[in-house]
């Protein structure tokens, strides 16, 4: 303990007046340090490794707080901090963030519906409230627009649509329509988007009208009013779209769908879902009601 003591506090006091101080002599701490640092170093190297491993699946996404959730999980016991020098000493970072422009088109004379959650993103079960963002993609062939719906319970994509056209046909009823076959809303289900004509015009209200939804808008330029869709956009954008040169609308059609369906819902860690993925969250909520 002693000689443990002096290593921890080598770099705010001397070495040998602390040895003094304690009664231990200088040379058993040293002999002891070489034990202390020879250990630390190969406990270094499998942290490393595994820190390695962690970022390259996370597609060069992750920071230090979810690589050391993800350690953990793997049972390799670590810090927060030492994960984070480990990853300077070795030039490891998350991909940096960039941002991007909101292209909304809310110049149209279709009613609009109230703002329902005033910026409330909370859910206590899946199926409650959605919330959805139309996005562009740039591709050499032109724009390629995703949309997208989240559930506000688990932060899941639940339904999405890509279309090289930006009309309510081919970009929200399409998702919706998706949405709903894979995951049975509950009844009232609110479903939150900005003021996009996509969105307010009346071939759109009217599904939601069939389905028994009820819908919710934005205020007029206010970003914040819809800021867990928008920020997966942003995280889209950030580790996956900014990194890509799109050489088709097909090549982006299918790198978009398998970071949607196999990396973020079953994989990416959400610092909102207590670093668990959509998936993760929604198994183990499952469990525990049952």
């Amino acid at each position: 303990m002693k000689y443990e003591f002096v290593y921890t506090n080598r770099s705010e006091f001397v070495v040998g007046k602390m040895c003094q101080a304690l009664n231990v002599s200088r040379s058993g701490y040293y002999r002891h340090t070489v034990g202390e640092e020879s250990r630390r170093s190969i406990e270094n190297l499998i942290l490393l490794a595994a820190i390695k491993l962690i970022y390259k699946q996370s597609r060069g996404s992750y920071g230090s707080p979810r690589i050391s959730v993800c350690l953990h999980e793997m049972g390799l016991s670590c810090s927060r901090p030492r994960v984070a020098r480990l990853m300077r000493a070795n030039s490891i970072k998350a991909k940096t963030k960039k941002r991007y422009k909101v292209t909304t088109n809310s110049n149209h004379s279709y009613p609009i519906a109230p703002d329902l959650l005033n910026q409330d993103f909370r859910a206590d079960e899946a199926g409650r409230i959605w919330v959805s963002d139309i996005t562009y993609i740039r591709t050499l062939e032109g724009w390629l627009y995703l949309t997208i719906i989240l559930d506000l319970y688990n932060r899941k994509i639940v339904g999405w649509s890509m279309s090289d056209r930006l009309t309510a046909k081919r970009t929200t009823i399409p998702a919706f329509i998706q949405a709903v076959k894979r995951y049975r809303p509950l009844p009232g289900l609110i479903f939150h988007s900005d003021r996009g004509i996509q969105y307010a015009c009346d071939d759109f209200r009217s599904i939601l009208k069939r389905y028994k939804v009820i819908q919710s808008m934005s205020g007029k330029g206010n970003c914040y009013d819809n800021a867990v869709a928008e920020s997966f956009i942003h995280t889209l954008k950030t580790e996956l779209v900014y990194h890509q040169i799109y050489h088709t609308r097909l090549q982006a059609r299918s790198s978009l769908f398998e970071w949607i369906e196999l990396f973020y819902n079953r994989f990416r860690k959400h610092s909102a879902l207590g670093y668990k993925s959509p998936e993760q969250y929604e198994q183990l909520n499952y469990k525990q009601a049952v």
